[in-house]
């Protein structure tokens, strides 16, 4: 009887759960009719993004031509200190992230910024990893970024946990 009772239950309640999405598919019907003209809207918006991207070709054609103007930034990364890191060293130029861990390390590599790279800077990090200090503690490895032969970064001869980093322009 129990059992019985329970399924009755289970029915019912199944029944009513369908009967509301009846109901949700007659308003989600009319939703959807909402959806569809807000969807072709969208979709206009797309086809009118379509046509602006057309204009965006134009425009990205002057941005093949401002492709030209790109700017040409030397970047050295450095990372101080002698043997091999106790922690892996990670550094972000240009793609990334990048490994490596035998000390004193050095990286060189010229960037080409696009005309919006200059304008909002490409990101350059170091995490230096940790060297064992004069005391036996580790802490972490002195890095700097030097851009253009112009030191624009450092951790404080490695005082700065967070490591270096630098929006290049």
């Amino acid at each position: 009887m129990r059992k019985a009772m329970a399924g009755v239950a289970l029915i019912a309640a199944l029944g009513l759960l369908t009967g509301c999405n009846d109901d949700d598919k007659g308003d989600g019907g009319g939703g959807s009719k909402k959806a569809s003209g807000a969807g072709s809207s969208a979709h206009g918006g797309e086809h009118g993004g379509g046509d602006s991207g057309d204009k965006g070709g134009d425009s990205g054609a002057q941005s093949d031509e401002a492709g030209l103007q790109r700017a040409k930034r030397k970047v050295t990364l450095e990372v101080t200190g002698e043997g091999k890191a106790a922690q892996p060293i990670m550094y972000m130029l240009e793609g990334g992230p990048y490994y490596a861990s035998q000390l004193p390390f050095k990286k060189e590599k010229t960037l080409s910024l696009t005309p919006a790279q200059q304008k909002v800077g490409q990101l350059v990090t170091i995490v230096p990893g940790s060297t064992k200090g004069s005391d036996g503690m580790l802490r972490p490895a002195p890095c700097t970024i030097t851009v253009d032969g112009k030191k624009v970064a450092d951790n404080d001869d490695g005082k700065d946990p967070e490591g270096c980093k630098y929006k290049v322009h």
